[in-house]
């Protein structure tokens, strides 16, 4: 659930009261104020919609709020679009991959998420676009999820892990809930990856975002557990800036080889403004 800060590019986690550009903010005063009281909104929350979906997710300042890295996730991964499908959100935080995919397949989301506010946050963003009879949040620890789902049953796992390693010298942020949300402080990339393999189904694909400083732990870390790296596409800030995100797709006991690099993407163009693929992702196509 580790995030990005949108505006500048960094992989910052956006703390909740920097607010992206291409989101409708509805702060404590949702457009329509029966659905804020039918979730419960708390007195630091609002509600934020991407001008490209109808979808409404609660948000924080205290907490912690989703950004770029989560709408690229979302677009990145391919989900079934039967009804009898299974899609399963990692470290889901307040649900925003799991909510922005829920228009790509009729099949059921899960979500999983080990922070008690925020999995809340996730349920009730939930009943907010009357997606209960699809939705589901497990709130624990990923490493136990098999108490709630079983083995080899899932089509799709995506994950936007925390990207830092929790190293006795690393800086963490003094908000607990941020400090989780970017470092490994209560799991670990292995732990995710063993994880996610376990939930798959043969040839199930996984899908992750990440560091691209940590790339190649994460494919190596795919490849001992059963799951074959397929699609690794770069994203940079801007022209001539170094990737600062990696998205990837792995097929489980897929054949080896055959991995490909997709055309890499850039947020902004010279000038700052949003390339036309990320614009169409943010605010629709015009």
């Amino acid at each position: 659930m580790a995030g990005t800060d949108p505006i500048a590019g960094s992989l910052e986690p956006t703390a909740g009261n920097e607010q992206p550009t291409f989101l409708k903010h509805f702060n404590q005063k949702p457009f329509n104020e029966m659905e804020a009281l039918s979730v419960n909104l708390k007195p630091d929350e609002r509600i934020d919609q991407l001008y490209s979906q109808d979808i409404q997710i609660i948000q924080s300042p205290e907490v912690f709020a989703f950004s770029l890295d989560a709408v690229l996730l979302a677009d990145f991964a391919k989900l079934p679009l039967r009804a009898t499908s299974q899609t399963v959100d990692l470290c889901a935080g307040n649900g925003a991959v799991g909510l922005f995919m829920s228009g790509k397949t009729r099949g059921q989301l899960a979500e999983v998420e080990i922070q008690p506010r925020l999995a809340d946050m996730a349920r009730r963003s939930i009943a907010l676009n009357d997606l209960t009879d699809r939705m589901t949040v497990y709130e624990g620890d990923l490493a136990q999820v098999n108490d709630w789902i079983p083995k080899d049953s899932v089509d799709v796992v995506t994950c936007n892990p925390p990207y830092f390693e929790d190293l006795p010298d690393s800086q963490k942020n003094p908000n607990r809930y941020l400090a989780i949300a970017r470092h490994e402080i209560l799991t670990n990339l292995a732990t995710i990856v063993e994880t996610t393999s376990g939930l798959l189904k043969m040839n199930g694909k996984a899908y992750f975002v990440h560091r691209p400083d940590r790339l190649l732990q994460l494919l190596e870390l795919m490849t001992a557990n059963r799951l074959a790296p397929k699609r690794v596409r770069l994203v940079h800030p801007k022209p001539g800036k170094e990737a600062n995100m990696v998205l990837v797709e792995a097929i489980k006991d897929g054949k080896p080889g055959g991995l490909r690099f997709p055309t890499p993407l850039t947020v902004y163009d010279a000038q700052g403004h949003y390339t036309p693929e990320v614009e169409a992702l943010l605010y629709g196509q015009h």
